[in-house]
């Protein structure tokens, strides 16, 4: 599990088999929002008006307008020129695109996101956060294999929680890689948890060869969140940055 999350340096670089998790907090000050605001584009402008909540239309503008700016980190472009199109289960992935090719995916719960990045292999991320009073042995039984509920159950119970939500993420997190959302079923990715908290992918629909081929981690994300991550391909390097600011061109 990594732990640590580093100021990115100011000559930033992604290398082949290498991938970067970025960490955000979305309460945002007003000046960071209204400076992620102009990165936006029209439609995702209309589309955070749209949020009934100012809350989510403020963490909608941070997430986005983050991505954004990172991406151009990466690409040294204008966040504001970068256009998104989007797959059959809505992942998104960066418009006229050239080899090699960035990958990146995001997920967001509360006030925290994740966003992961590498060159030509398949990448999915999920953050949750850790809703000790839900009831999770009903979900359990419909999405988790008999060997998953195995092992959760082996546990004392004020561990349960945490692992059962480290199991979410990584299947969520593989699904995300995949493009495929939920709709392929998370009982049909199979995880494995060592104790000193390794995380493998051990089935996928019953195919232990295709599982092989994946990388999974866990990642310490914040107090009270479970996250992981997935690659499709070997992980040379993994680097964890942190969010800071953003300044616009023009200020």
């Amino acid at each position: 599990m990594n732990s640590e999350w580093h100021t990115p340096p100011a000559d930033l670089s992604l290398n082949q088999h290498e991938v970067h998790v970025w960490r955000c907090f979305l309460n945002q000050p007003e000046q960071q929002i209204e400076a992620l605001a102009g990165t936006l584009t029209d439609d995702e402008a209309k589309r955070a008006k749209r949020f009934h909540f100012q809350r989510d239309r403020l963490h909608f503008i941070a997430s986005r307008g983050a991505l954004r700016v990172i991406l151009g980190r990466y690409l040294r472009a204008d966040p504001g020129d970068l256009r998104f199109i989007y797959g059959r289960n809505g992942k998104p992935s960066l418009a006229g695109e050239k080899e090699p090719r960035l990958c990146f995916n995001v997920s967001h719960s509360r006030d925290l996101a994740l966003y992961a990045f590498t060159y030509d292999m398949k990448i999915g991320v999920d953050v949750e956060y850790i809703d000790r009073d839900r009831a999770i042995s009903h979900i359990m039984e419909r999405f988790y294999s008999p060997g998953e509920i195995s092992a959760l159950q082996s546990l004392p119970a004020d561990k349960q929680h945490d692992a059962f939500f480290t199991y979410w993420t990584c299947k969520e997190a593989y699904l995300k890689a995949e493009g495929t959302g939920l709709s392929f079923g998370l009982d049909k990715v199979e995880i494995s948890m060592a104790p000193e908290k390794h995380v493998a992918l051990t089935g996928i629909n019953g195919d232990a060869q295709q599982a092989a081929s994946w990388s999974l981690h866990m990642l310490d994300a914040a107090e009270g969140y479970a996250a992981a991550l997935a690659v499709n391909g070997q992980v040379r390097r993994l680097k964890n940055w942190q969010w800071d600011t953003y300044k616009p061109p023009h200020t």
